[in-house]
């Protein structure tokens, strides 16, 4: 009898091999997407509180207009550059337009509010932005600030 001597590998052992080689690029094809989704949710959530303090901000920096914050946003030309000379009540209002437009630019389906509550001392102020969260659904992001007038 002649003795066969194995050499090299046999189809099925090739594709068992080719199968697990498989599994184990999806699983890293998957990781790579977690990643992805994770790292533009940590995004998002860095603009939301960002925005919300940029606001907490405009507020402080105008205390004197109170509830004129959580009012109508319109474009009153308030900006440095535009050379009007605004009230405060006219700059909240144009601080509110400015804010809304950050949050509708940064944030997918961004929406941004700001209500008032004065009947606190000092005055309350809920600063909020919500977006759009692919798989989760609406996010929203809110902070609470009271403003002592001067």
């Amino acid at each position: 009898m002649l003795e066969r001597k194995q050499q090299g590998f046999t189809l099925l052992e090739a594709m068992a091999a080719l199968t697990v080689l498989s599994v184990g690029m999806i699983g890293i094809a998957a990781l790579y997407a977690q990643g992805l989704g994770a790292s533009r949710s940590a995004l998002y959530r860095t603009q939301a509180v960002n925005l919300v303090a940029d606001m907490a901000d405009r507020i402080r920096t105008n205390r004197v207009a109170l509830a004129a914050y959580a009012g109508p946003a319109s474009h009153h030309g308030c900006d440095p550059l535009g050379g009007v000379d605004c009230t405060p009540v006219e700059m909240a209002a144009h601080d509110v337009f400015l804010w809304r437009q950050q949050v509708q630019q940064l944030l997918p389906n961004g929406r941004g509010q700001v209500r008032f509550n004065g009947a606190t001392s000092p005055p309350t102020y809920a600063i909020q932005v919500a977006w759009a969260e692919v798989g989760q659904g609406t996010i929203e992001h809110q902070v609470l600030i009271q403003v002592r007038e001067t």
